[in-house]
């Protein structure tokens, strides 16, 4: 269960992070744009690209709800017609995963009802995506796990129960390889309410390969949840977010992208394992550690003193624990300034 094969990639627990681009409905009903976006992900160096697979009928109907939340991006905003403005076309699918697939990234979508499910079958997509809002979907999950597919799944909007009673769903219906994604559904989330320290506490409860949905502003949560240990990072993606999109205020922008890409490998990379002592590759370093040398010129016969001994870089002569043990006695031989201090000095 530790590792998932995604397309030709290997995610989990000792692989390097799996960064998962959505583009969400950031394309503005553009084809050409969603098209940009998707060589734009690839140029930033993300491994997945990742559509949302629904309409705004399989959503909701229409006059069912109006967004009242005054912090909400989409306050006033009706259900339905939100929900029209930023679903991707199905027609357009397969033309955005022949993109991905030619930029060498995976390509998968997370799918709102059964239809989907079917319609993204045809489209032979390598793993399924559930979404925090859809994780309490049961029949929905049972229809995901019966294709025997990877599946990532969120747990925001979730009590543990719930998502207890998610990861069983999924297994007991065919899933055999499933990655849990701490998220906080929250749009933008704030760094306060990320929580990232569940990430592990969730592996472990799960025995299951953990990453992080991010919707946080910039790249330093993630970058933070990989030192945590989380193996996939989804982070919705924009050419601009100037140009405006549903989602287009908290997602990243291809320079972010490509910035989160470097320092999620060189998180991954840094935490290597419990290590002490000089490695290899300090050797060199340790001539700059301090030593005793001889700081005035000595005479045979002389005493070592504080006035002709000092405590420098580099470290050829003795260590300086021996400092004060050399004091008051007596050198061999004439000792010119600058040489380190050796036994066979005294």
């Amino acid at each position: 269960m530790n590792i998932i094969n995604i397309g030709n990639y290997q995610v989990g627990i000792g692989q390097q992070p799996f960064i998962i681009a959505e583009m969400s409905g950031n394309h503005n009903q553009s084809l050409e744009k969603a098209l940009a976006i998707v060589d734009a992900a690839a140029e930033a160096g993300a491994h997945a690209l990742k559509l949302q697979t629904y309409t705004p009928d399989t959503m909701t109907i229409a006059g069912a709800h109006t967004i009242q939340d005054e912090g909400s991006l989409w306050q006033g905003r009706e259900l339905y017609d939100l929900y029209k403005e930023a679903y991707t076309p199905w027609e357009w699918h397969q033309a955005i995963f022949d993109r991905a697939t030619q930029q060498g990234m995976v390509a998968f979508s997370s799918p709102f009802d059964e239809t989907a499910v079917d319609f993204l079958e045809s489209l032979a997509v390598p793993c399924y995506k559930i979404a925090s809002f859809e994780n309490t979907d049961l029949p929905l999950l049972k229809k995901v796990a019966a294709t025997g597919k990877p599946v990532i799944m969120s747990t925001g909007v979730a009590t543990l129960a719930d998502i207890d009673e998610g990861v069983r769903t999924l297994q007991e219906h065919g899933c055999n390889q499933l990655i849990l994604l701490k998220c906080t559904s929250t749009y933008p989330a704030s760094p306060e309410n990320t929580n990232l320290r569940t990430i592990p506490h969730l592996a472990q409860l799960f025995n299951l390969p953990v990453g992080l949905s991010d919707h946080t502003m910039g790249v330093g949560a993630s970058v933070a949840a990989v030192a945590l240990g989380a193996c996939v990072i989804e982070k919705h993606f924009t050419l601009s977010r100037a140009e405006g999109g549903v989602d287009a205020a908290f997602s990243l922008e291809p320079y972010e992208l490509k910035l989160l890409v470097t320092e999620a490998e060189r998180a991954f990379l840094a935490l290597g394992k419990i290590q002490y002592g000089v490695q290899k590759a300090e050797q060199k370093s340790r001539l700059f550690k301090r030593s005793v040398y001889v700081a005035a010129d000595i005479k045979a016969g002389d005493n070592f003193s504080k006035e002709n001994l000092r405590v420098i870089r580099p470290g050829n002569g003795l260590a300086p624990k021996y400092y004060e043990e050399v004091l008051g006695k007596v050198a061999k031989t004439d000792l010119k300034a600058g040489t380190p201090l050796t036994w066979d000095l005294l």
